[in-house]
């Protein structure tokens, strides 16, 4: 199977049409029509469905596509490798970090990585690990930073960072501001932070562990500012990580519910597909992070 062929089924795929995909490409029609033909008679599988209107995947065209984003990546990856060996700076590097990531690792870690490496580009996604596990299992999403809460694919590696601690948020003047345990929020409403595949599984245990009925949740949210906005604009709360409220641009729209009870929160790792190698960027950009995250350490202790 030639890397062109690949190429062009992506093309097509991505773009929904034969016509755009060679235009993108830079070929004829024909030559594009001939290569898919080409692919799946080698493949023994159809991968289109010619439609009026352009092109659709067919179920076995979505299950090679995964694999082709795959191979895609990683001769993308073997080319920066290499290219960085020889003492480039240039290259891209895919990842995720969730909100805690963002605000305590980043900062410290990102200037480092930019002098060491002033051209790679950044794609960076801010999510929790169910978000993104089937990129990063599918090799498409070079890492994930951020918190793990239960059982990740076998796929997988995961290096811990840290412990943490959770908080309850609600606005400024929220009427439930002076609550000193989960038993005074037991009618309150809730955002969940996706952190769990499932919403229920990220807070009921707690409420659970304490003898009291499953929060209410009435808001999933998949971004940090989907937290900010939601909780400083109503009543609603949120259990987030500790680092929220060490955040200034936070602090005058959103305040700390202190109560009794422990709230831990699952640790801070680095998830990466196993035995998938780095390309030399991605790996210092990981070094990087692990450094600010032995600066927190020394901070807090």
């Amino acid at each position: 199977m030639k890397f062109n062929s690949i190429r062009d089924f992506l093309a097509v795929a991505e773009r929904g049409s034969l016509r755009a995909a060679a235009r993108q490409l830079g070929l004829a029609q024909p030559a594009m029509t001939r290569s898919i033909q080409e692919l799946e008679k080698e493949l023994g599988a159809v991968l289109f469905e010619r439609r009026a209107k352009g092109v659709q995947l067919t179920p076995m065209g979505e299950v090679f596509l995964r694999r082709a984003k795959a191979v895609r990546s990683e001769f993308r990856r073997a080319q920066e490798e290499i290219e960085q060996l020889q003492g480039a700076t240039h290259g891209h590097i895919r990842m995720c970090l969730s909100s805690v990531a963002h605000m305590a690792l980043l900062p410290n870690a990102l200037g480092p990585f930019r002098q060491a490496f002033p051209n790679v580009t950044l794609d960076l996604f801010d999510a929790v690990l169910p978000r993104v596990e089937l990129e990063l299992t599918g090799g498409t999403m070079d890492f994930y930073i951020g918190p793990i809460l239960g059982e990740v694919s076998g796929e997988l590696t995961v290096e811990k960072l840290f412990d943490n601690e959770r908080v309850i948020l609600g606005r400024k003047g929220h009427p439930l501001s002076s609550a000193r345990s989960l038993r005074d929020l037991e009618g309150a409403e809730w955002v969940s932070t996706s952190v769990t595949h499932r919403a229920e599984d990220e807070l009921s245990p707690l409420f659970k562990q304490h003898g009291l009925s499953a929060p209410r949740l009435v808001v999933q949210g998949h971004s940090a500012l989907t937290f900010f906005f939601t909780v400083a604009h109503s009543d609603l709360l949120t259990m987030l990580p500790q680092q929220w409220v060490q955040v200034p641009l936070f602090k005058g729209f959103l305040q700390k519910i202190d109560v009794q009870e422990s709230l831990a929160a699952p640790p801070i790792c680095i998830v990466r597909r196993t035995g998938l190698p780095l390309t030399p960027a991605a790996e210092y950009f990981c070094d990087m992070i692990r450094r600010a995250a032995l600066h927190m350490d020394t901070l807090t202790s």
